[in-house]
């Protein structure tokens, strides 16, 4: 379901956004959304470079796999 959400910004941000939102054709509240979901999107998920990045680090991979064996077996202390 739908929920109204009300925010103050200043009247250039405003004005970007709407004149964003025109370019694309969409609502103002669409455009908004969209561009919100989008930058969730790219800081929630890892990019190659970092993926490549931590399959390498043979240290962390041992310590994740460490970690998670101790957390099936319940041991250690969880925060």
């Amino acid at each position: 379901m739908s929920k109204t959400v009300t925010m103050r910004i200043e009247n250039t941000l405003y004005e970007k956004l709407k004149e964003h939102a025109k370019s694309e054709n969409r609502t103002l509240s669409n455009f908004i959304e969209t561009a919100t979901l989008k930058y969730i999107e790219q800081i929630e998920l890892v990019d190659e470079y970092e993926m490549r990045e931590i399959l390498s680090n043979t240290d962390l991979l041992e310590r994740l796999k460490r970690g998670s064996s101790d957390a099936k077996n319940k041991k250690g202390r969880f925060v």
